[in-house]
């Protein structure tokens, strides 16, 4: 499977992650990335960046070497609503925006709240990706979540992340194989992050990819084989169009 995106990301404005934006770029680009894309970590998470770095992206060129960068965030969910920590003033001067769950800055709550969570963010239309939705702590109905992902035009994350040995998100295996199985009954398509927050792991998809193949996941449902695919999501990436052949 060609796997030439990864837009989920963190550099040292994050607070925990590693690497500076430059850096992960450059790794990006050395695993073959044609559209790499950083997105640090709302200003709600403990250690991250200040409003004022996310409002400023127009600074930054998207044209770097061996890749296109796009320039987003991952959100934090902060209610059983799906409000989050940027407001659309901010998130309208960034290329696409993840939203997800972080025990830090939304407890957890029961499958019916969480699920009401996604679904809230899912109806902001700045946000184009649902991060990570696999975590043990923070059950959820994947029927309702897979169907409004479909229903609002959504991707779903597979994170790679997630499904390494140790992770603190449990049960990442078990739910993405049903998540999957309903995107396929409900043909809502899925975007594989590498959720790095070290250069080595940029672009590094090796376990969702491995776990697409097992299961034998159709590729046309799967967002990183294409920016053509990718454009309906994240307009943004229109400017790496020619890219995705590696010219």
């Amino acid at each position: 499977m060609k796997d030439i995106i990864d837009l989920h990301t963190h550099t040292l404005a994050s607070g925990h992650a590693y690497n500076t934006l430059m850096e992960m770029v450059r790794g990006g680009a050395a695993a073959g990335m044609r559209v790499f894309g950083s997105s640090d970590h709302g200003p709600a998470m403990p250690g991250s960046c200040h409003r004022m770095y996310f409002v400023n992206f127009k600074a930054i060129s998207r044209h770097q070497p061996g890749t296109g960068l796009l320039m987003g965030c991952e959100l934090n969910i902060l209610d059983y609503q799906g409000k989050v920590d940027l407001n659309d003033d901010a998130l309208a001067k960034m290329d696409y925006a993840i939203a997800s769950l972080h025990i830090p800055c939304c407890e957890p709550g029961t499958a019916a709240q969480n699920t009401d969570a996604f679904l809230g963010a899912m109806k902001n239309p700045r946000i184009q990706i649902i991060g990570h939705p696999d975590d043990s702590r923070y059950p959820v109905d994947y029927d309702t979540l897979v169907a409004a992902a479909g229903e609002h035009h959504k991707l779903l994350e597979v994170n790679n992340s997630s499904l390494k040995p140790g992770s603190f998100r449990q049960g990442a295996r078990e739910h993405y194989i049903e998540m999957l199985e309903l995107c396929v009954h409900y043909h809502v398509s899925i975007l594989m992050g590498s959720d790095a927050h070290w250069v080595d792991d940029a672009g590094n998809h090796s376990l969702a990819h491995a776990l697409l193949e097992e299961i034998h996941f159709p590729q046309e449902l799967v967002v990183n084989t294409s920016v053509d695919k990718l454009i309906p999501y994240i307009p943004a990436a229109g400017i790496f169009q020619e890219a995705q052949a590696g010219k």
